[in-house]
């Protein structure tokens, strides 16, 4: 299996997850992660900073973007990794919901802007960026 598919199964597996886990019966998730999850939740982790220092934001197609100019290589990688786990779990989804995955990555983008916290980019669709 190739890297990109075990991040993408990987993703997928942590998004079955979040949906279990907002539904209203209980749970229990087992998690086991492999060498390409921990790349995945590195990016993350830089992503997140990012965005706590307004470099990154969140947009309402469901994707990250930079609300300023890139500068750092290692951070444009990080964003462009999230983003191809996340266009990866949106084909899947709009693939069983029979919706396209733009409108998969829109459903996901509004969920994903209800919880922004304060002091974060967002920018709708079709505007400019705006911080909550």
């Amino acid at each position: 299996m190739t890297r990109s598919n075990t991040v993408r199964n990987g993703l997928a597996r942590l998004a079955a997850a979040a949906l279990l886990m907002s539904s209203s019966s209980l749970a229990v998730l087992t998690v086991t992660i492999t060498p390409a999850q921990a790349d995945v939740a590195a990016s993350k982790a830089a992503i997140d900073a990012a965005k706590a220092r307004g470099i990154v934001g969140e947009q309402g197609d469901g994707y990250l973007g930079f609300v300023s100019s890139a500068s750092d290589p290692a951070l444009a990688a990080a964003l462009a990794e999230i983003n191809a786990g996340r266009a990866a779990v949106y084909r899947d989804s709009a693939a069983r919901a029979g919706v396209t995955p733009a409108a998969a990555g829109q459903a996901a983008a509004q969920q994903i802007l209800a919880r922004l916290p304060p002091g974060q980019y967002y920018k709708p669709i079709g505007g400019g960026w705006m911080k909550r």
